[in-house]
């Protein structure tokens, strides 16, 4: 806002009226216009409306906005010799790659059709090596007239005027080339992409960029006047970032009669974007006075009043080494069950027809069993995994559970519940003769993490552990001396005080606390 206001970026120009009467002008809210006048047989099964309705739909205000162009392109054409030359350049930021297919095809009259087998030998060297018949379709690019202001707008060979750029595109760009690499051609797209607007470079003289979602990042083209949007604009901060690629000014120069930079503008259709957004304000609430700021601040020579305090996050119950127990020897053992989890199995081809459960004989059956998982699992990685499980539900709680430990140290709940869970594999589990890394499948996993959330108690045998602040671990400590912000509150004056003054949030409060430590001997000079 700071910046539009004070000249050193383009001004944005967004619809306000329209012919038809409409509080909202279509133009301002174009994406949702659309969704809603949508007919049936217009969406696509997601509820999108299809692409080339979108075209139909948004083709006037396409219109509109080209018309608008033309006339800031011939301004540019009628440049004295010596000065810049670089068009203008619109962007059109679709919702979707088929609406920017649509749109970009419409703009620029170009498109990739398939090559007829028939005519696959008159089809150039460029295209790539002759595939074998039967292998891939042909294709190559033909030009014609784009459908809006063709003579601006449209391709050719040699001639970039309208430029699309999505994923889809990039990721085409990167595979199609025969005779270069895939990245030198993804690399030669995104660098007419980032010299839009740049004497010299080759993308100076790009005229409309057809994007989908590959502007939201930094891009430094000043030349963007007009901007189109036909997606939906569900925040404040997308709408800042679509109109911020168009913000950056041409032309810095200071206007000697005035002393300030001359205006430019960027015209905006289809974001609606609210300069000033006062969210929640009712209509017909007057505008705030703009009523004077009190200065609140620290005051060097009151240095000896200085307050420090702890930054604190939040808060944890200090633990001793017996803070939690449980009774292993109660708890309700766990036995490997191989015949009902298999350990191996064997496998054998499936040839004719066969009814019933699968047989052995017949082809060779060959056994597969888990012992490359014993191979990369050890038992001790088995019991730290329950152990985290176990101290999560403890802290943090299950489905339909209230955590029994909560607030407490996890650090410090781990090594406890660790050498309990030690103690349980090695008392309590009935391994069936099997490997002992059985143990890390989850249906058995599952079932000791229960039985520990179930057993485990606090030990408030040494009484109520004492509750211990969490430091903010990149400023720990504060002071009084780093007050210093302004605000339209009243305040009061204050002596005996690091800070010249005291915000008065409520009626009596802050006064009466003010009054009673300037008044107190426990605050000296």
């Amino acid at each position: 806002m700071d910046a539009i206001e004070s000249g050193i970026v383009k001004i944005p120009r967004l619809p306000v009226s329209d012919t038809t009467g409409r509080p909202e002008p279509k133009y301002f809210a174009l994406w949702r216009h659309i969704c809603d006048n949508l007919q049936p047989g217009e969406k696509l099964p997601g509820g999108k409306p299809k692409p080339d309705v979108v075209w139909r739909e948004a083709e006037d205000a396409l219109a509109t906005l080209m018309g608008q162009w033309k006339e800031r392109f011939e301004y540019f054409e009628e440049a004295a010799p010596g000065q810049e030359r670089v068009p203008p350049v619109m962007i059109v930021v679709c919702d979707n790659t088929d609406i920017a297919s649509v749109f970009a095809k419409n703009i620029s009259g170009e498109e990739t059709v398939e090559v007829p087998s028939q005519d696959a030998d008159d089809v150039e060297e460029e295209e790539g090596p002759r595939r074998k018949r039967g292998g891939k379709a042909k294709t190559k690019t033909v030009y014609g007239t784009g459908k809006l202001f063709g003579e601006y707008f449209s391709n050719a060979e040699g001639r970039l005027a309208t430029l699309r750029i999505d994923s889809k595109l990039l990721a085409k760009a990167e595979s199609e080339d025969p005779r270069g690499s895939r990245s030198d051609a993804a690399e030669q797209l995104r660098e007419i992409v980032s010299t839009v607007g740049k004497v010299g470079k080759p993308g100076e003289q790009v005229r409309c960029v057809v994007s989908v979602q590959m502007l939201s990042e930094g891009w430094d083209a000043n030349n963007v006047t007009h901007i189109l949007g036909l997606r939906a604009f569900g925040s404040q901060l997308l709408c800042e970032q679509v109109i911020g690629r168009g913000l950056r000014r041409m032309d810095y120069t200071v206007d000697p009669e005035t002393g300030c930079l001359t205006e430019e503008y960027v015209d905006v259709y289809g974001v609606p974007f609210s300069i000033v957004p006062f969210k929640g304000r009712k209509t017909g609430t007057p505008t705030p006075v703009d009523r004077p700021k009190n200065h609140v601040h620290a005051m060097d020579e009151r240095r000896h009043f200085e307050i420090r305090f702890p930054v604190v996050e939040g808060f944890a119950f200090a633990l001793k080494s017996n803070f939690i127990r449980a009774d292993v020897g109660s708890m309700e053992p766990v036995t490997i069950e191989p015949n009902r989890t298999p350990t191996a199995v064997f496998v054998k081809p499936q040839v004719g027809h066969q009814t019933g459960s699968p047989k052995l004989g017949g082809f060779e059956a060959l056994p597969q069993d888990r012992r490359e998982f014993y191979a990369s699992t050890h038992l001790q990685t088995i019991q730290f995994e329950i152990a985290r499980r176990v101290v999560w539900s403890l802290t943090e709680g299950v489905a339909g559970r209230t955590p029994k430990l909560k607030l407490r140290s996890r650090h410090q709940l781990f090594p406890q519940v660790y050498r309990l869970v030690e103690e349980y594999v090695s008392r309590k589990v009935n391994w069936n003769g099997e490997d002992r890394r059985e143990l890390g499948l989850e249906t058995y996993v599952q079932r000791i993490v229960e039985r520990f959330i179930d057993a485990i108690e606090p030990d408030e045998s040494q009484g109520e552990p004492p509750l211990l602040p969490i430091l903010n671990r990149y400023k720990p400590i504060g002071s009084t001396g780093e007050v210093n912000f302004k605000t339209t509150r009243s305040c009061c004056g204050t002596q005996k005080s690091h800070v010249n003054q005291v915000v008065l949030d409520t009626a009596t409060w802050e006064q009466s606390a003010a009054f009673r430590l300037e008044q107190s001997d426990h605050v000296a000079f």
